[in-house]
């Protein structure tokens, strides 16, 4: 129990937000009337919001050991398999973002799904009990469950609810993100039988395990992470699902389940493969600038407005990972403020999209010429959000990415220059898109009459924007709660040391060794 903080709330907290939303989809069951499904689904998630607050205000962040602690409590005592669950400051932040946009994502699926109702919001609420099962799962098992977990609601989520192409879409989906599982099942029994047999996860950190070893451990994890990030080259079935998802699909995908990818790296690679992570460093800061530029070079390219925000996903969570591999404190703590950032922004952009693809049944960009006319609620929201993801000061995202550069600056001085090409080629493809999108003439004639955002959608969408600015100017309470957690992440890997070169451990044997 060293390890652990103990906030006595009274009441077993973490364990109440996995139970809310499966209480809630009990009540749906007895219902068929799809406007009583609505309700009790929002309710459900509202107050999963309202029962989540008390981490906020009792969370101690002046020390990195995991809070709000239950367990270990035996489940399969054969396999020292428990129920441990907790939370430090970067899966606080998580947890946080989670039960915040599943109510915006119930509220922007009102309308827009009118078959199947049931079937959808039992489907969302069964993703957040995963989605929040992932971020504060101590013991490896409960891990890998709600990993797994969430494919299958994702996968019908896009598979039934999705667009024309979205049987291809789910099946792409699934198909990548089971292989990057299993590779991750493989390394997590390898842990156990090399940490003493167990799956607590923190006390496999507490292990040293071989060079070698190591280095094949995290080849398997960084599959599976890469793959949920996902970091070029696993990014092909990243587009396909957004464009092929609902709106509320959309926004989970990009808001949450990229960030699990980004979460993995952080809580198994760093801490547990320190030696492994430090030699694959190189290799992944060339991955994460690559995905930078290319990902803005392929958003240029775009006539078709899904896809665009889909691609500027790549070229942001490359940020994210440049960050958390520079291994230094101002990158890390920009990783994940840009994690927490891009879910905001990006997650209102999709939003965006979603409310306009409602008029006008097209998500191409040259059929919305000028439509702030009509719709100027819908232009001032767009352009901010749209301002919010170029990283203008003031907003947001500039702090996040204003800290991955500059702790990239510090540590890989020519990938810092490489990776702000990223920033001004996001202004460029941002600011075009806003043009064609919002200004000159109105484009189609059906345009003129297109009715700007009402009270439920401006409700959807306010939050979002208060988070632009209130992170954009005052980031300081997302800021303390990282860095003690931080500090001490940083202190695991710098005492590994520095290992021998990929290219040397290859020619001496003992990577290989590691395999055996």
């Amino acid at each position: 129990m060293e390890n652990f903080v103990l906030n006595d709330l009274g009441y077993p907290e973490l364990t109440l937000l996995l139970v809310i939303p499966l209480i809630g989809i009990l009540f749906l069951a007895f219902l068929r009337d799809p406007k009583k499904i609505r309700v009790v689904a929002l309710v459900t998630s509202l107050v999963e919001l309202v029962a989540s607050l008390p981490l906020f205000f009792y969370f101690d962040p002046s020390t990195y050991k995991m809070q709000f602690v239950e367990g270990p409590y035996p489940w399969i005592g054969t396999f020292n398999i428990h129920y441990t669950v907790g939370v430090d400051g970067i899966s606080l932040l998580m947890v946080l973002l989670t039960t915040l946009l599943m109510p915006i994502c119930i509220l922007c699926s009102w309308r827009a799904i009118d078959k199947k109702v049931k079937g959808f919001m039992s489907a969302l609420l069964i993703m957040e009990t995963g989605m929040i099962g992932v971020f504060v799962a101590l013991d490896f098992v409960l891990f890998y469950v709600f990993w797994e977990g969430m494919l299958i609601p994702m996968y019908l989520i896009i598979g039934i609810w999705g667009g024309p192409n979205r049987l291809y879409a789910a099946m792409k989906f699934f198909l990548y993100t089971l292989a990057g599982s299993l590779l991750l099942l493989v390394a997590m029994i390898s842990l156990y039988f090399a940490g003493g047999k167990t799956f607590d996860i923190v006390t496999l950190m507490t292990v040293h395990y071989p060079p070698g070893f190591q280095l094949w451990i995290f080849l398997a994890f960084f599959m599976a992470f890469a793959i949920k990030v996902p970091m070029f080259p696993f990014h092909t079935w990243l587009p396909d699902a957004h464009v092929e998802a609902p709106t509320a699909g959309s926004v989970l995908l990009a808001s949450v389940l990229l960030k699990m990818g980004a979460y993995g790296f952080l809580r198994f690679c760093l801490p547990v493969l320190p030696e492994a992570t430090l030699a694959f460093t190189p290799v992944i800061l060339s991955l994460s600038v690559i995905a930078i530029v290319y990902g803005a070079y392929m958003a240029l390219a775009q006539n078709d407005l899904k896809k665009l925000i889909a691609y500027s996903s790549v070229s942001h969570m490359g940020f994210v990972t440049l960050g958390i591999f520079v291994m230094n404190t101002q990158g890390v703590e920009g990783a994940l403020l840009q994690m927490i950032n891009h879910g905001i922004t990006t997650g209102g952009l999709f939003l965006l999209v979603g409310m306009v693809y409602d008029r006008t049944h097209s998500r191409m960009i040259a059929d919305y010429g000028g439509i702030a006319r009509p719709m100027p609620r819908y232009g001032a929201m767009l352009t901010i959000f749209a301002f919010s993801s170029l990283g203008l000061p003031g907003m947001n995202s500039f702090v996040g990415e204003f800290l991955v550069l500059l702790g990239t600056f510090m540590t890989h001085r020519g990938m810092a220059v490489i990776a702000t090409l990223g920033v001004i080629l996001a202004a460029v493809y941002i600011l075009w898109m806003v043009q064609r999108v919002l200004f000159g003439p109105v484009t189609k004639p059906g345009n003129a009459g297109l009715a700007d955002l009402e009270l439920r959608e401006m409700v959807v969408l306010v939050p979002l924007l208060v988070l632009v600015f209130w992170f954009g100017f005052y980031p300081n309470p997302l800021l303390n709660f990282l860095h003690a957690t931080v500090s001490h992440l940083l202190e695991q890997v710098n005492a590994a040391g520095s290992p021998p070169p990929l290219a040397d451990q290859l020619i001496n044997g003992e990577l290989f060794k590691g395999l055996l």
